[in-house]
């Protein structure tokens, strides 16, 4: 589709398809960059950058779209849920409303909600963060295991207290970098390095009734340090970010589902 044009965009970790900017998408940098969030249009323009005020990215890793608290509101979350050498025993996620971008000045967000939990077995290394539409439940997948772990904070996450998450289930495949559910629910994504996985959900499932069954690989074509994926919002097509790699910047992809 395009190629990012900002450079303060270098080290691309996450995507998520904006609801309130119709075809545009927001994501942010890998850990060591500021706490902010960046939209991008589907040629890979930049249109805003919105720094969350008073956070921190420790290592920020995926970033979703969203139902919230406010059914009325559209909200993006972001997983401060990376840890590679596994010592950091709670992680955090920031859930802000979207805001409507009408023009490209830099944007400061003073008000956001920050959710605090930690893994009940151990501490994990994770790069996936989703959010449920049809139950405003958030997941989270671990990344390294050879078969990697599912987990789950129930709506309404509490915002006073540490969570500890909920295992759902292992999955048969593994270094799993982003994942995305589909905006009606239906539809479930997963990726590592290799390979995009898909798997379809009825109404009556939950997420790990879905992921029960064995899943389907999708088209993919690899790209550099590719840890970024989400759905269009049409659910009948995904999109693909990269970090980028020294002097290849990160590029945007869409493919049509088969």
């Amino acid at each position: 589709m395009g190629t990012v044009d900002n450079p303060k965009i270098d080290e691309a970790s996450g995507i998520a398809t904006s609801i309130n900017n119709p075809g545009c998408f927001w994501t942010h940098n890998d850990s060591g960059d500021k706490a902010r969030i960046f939209l991008i249009d589907s040629m890979g323009h930049c249109k805003a950058e919105c720094t969350l005020v008073g956070a921190t990215n420790r290592d920020w890793e995926d970033i979703a779209t969203g139902p919230g608290p406010v059914d009325s509101l559209n909200y993006i979350y972001v997983g401060e849920i990376g840890d590679n050498f596994t010592m950091y025993p709670y992680k955090k996620i920031y859930r802000l409303i979207e805001p409507v971008i009408t023009n490209e000045s830099p944007m400061l967000v003073r008000q956001f909600d920050v959710i605090t939990f930690k893994f009940p077995d151990r501490t994990w290394d994770a790069e996936t963060l989703m959010v449920d539409p049809r139950t405003k439940d958030l997941y989270m997948v671990s990344k390294w295991e050879d078969s990697v772990l599912v987990y789950r904070i129930a709506y309404s996450q509490s915002l006073q207290d540490t969570v500890t998450v909920e295992k759902v289930i292992s999955l048969g495949v593994t270094h799993i970098t982003a994942g995305d559910i589909s905006v009606d629910g239906s539809g479930i994504l997963l990726k590592n390095y290799e390979s995009v996985y898909f798997w379809n959900r009825l109404k009556h499932e939950t997420v790990a009734q879905a992921l029960s069954r064995k899943e389907q690989k999708l088209y993919y074509i690899e790209e550099p340090q590719g840890e970024g994926i989400a759905w269009a919002r049409d659910g009948f097509s995904y999109y693909t970010l990269g970090e980028g790699f020294f002097f290849d910047k990160p590029k945007l992809y869409r493919y049509t589902k088969q």
